[in-house]
């Protein structure tokens, strides 16, 4: 299983599930991260955390946790 967290700068996944519960993955959700949708990592922080994506056409931060509940392809 690969995940967002997986991904390098500048390469474009396709999410495939959206794994976590309740609040979190309905958060996640809420930011236009759902099923189907393409994601391209533009930059990650020197540490790892947090990774900045762009998403149906607009730049959003995630955090490592949270890209990892995102499985791609």
């Amino acid at each position: 299983m690969n995940t967002l967290k997986q991904a390098k700068i500048g390469e474009t996944v396709r999410v495939v599930k959206v794994h976590g519960e309740g609040a979190i993955r309905r958060r996640i959700m809420d930011m236009g991260i759902t099923k189907g949708v393409t994601i391209t990592v533009r930059k990650v922080a020197p540490l790892g955390d947090p990774i900045e994506i762009n998403v149906r056409g607009y730049e959003l931060s995630l955090r490592k946790a949270d890209a990892e509940m995102i499985e791609t392809e």
